[in-house]
């Protein structure tokens, strides 16, 4: 894998263990942070495809704009559009006051970042 494809790919691994570990939080758990760190793993994760494949991309953090580019090497991850489209909205939307995740979409934003992980660790040659 390239330097800058694993780098990504590290990143990621940052983001979804955060994701993991604020899931299983009995006291105080942050499902606003969940939801954040799911977008920022998926994230990550399209970014190490796009560069492992040699493909430049904007400093975005739309995660449908990112798949556009993806599935012109990774096709099948277009079943993943629906899932990276609820997850994109986590960039911003809870990260100010006056709008706050609740369980129910931490849940959702975790499940829908490990199947996206899964699939993207595969694509790089990683371990699932």
């Amino acid at each position: 894998m390239k330097p800058i494809a694993s780098e990504w790919a590290a990143k990621a691994e940052g983001d979804f263990a955060i994701v993991e570990r604020e899931s299983r939080a009995r006291k105080n758990p942050s499902y606003d942070g969940v939801c954040f760190h799911a977008q920022q793993c998926a994230e990550k994760y399209l970014k190490a495809r796009l560069a492992e494949a040699g493909v430049e991309f904007a400093k975005i953090h739309d995660l449908v704009a990112l798949l556009d580019q993806a599935v012109a090497v990774e096709p099948m991850w277009e079943v993943y559009r629906v899932d990276l489209a609820f997850l994109s909205d986590f960039a911003v939307s809870f990260r100010y006051p006056g709008e706050s995740a609740d369980r129910e979409s931490a849940l959702d934003a975790h499940r829908r970042c490990r199947d996206f992980r899964t699939a993207a660790r595969r694509a790089l040659g990683l371990p699932a």
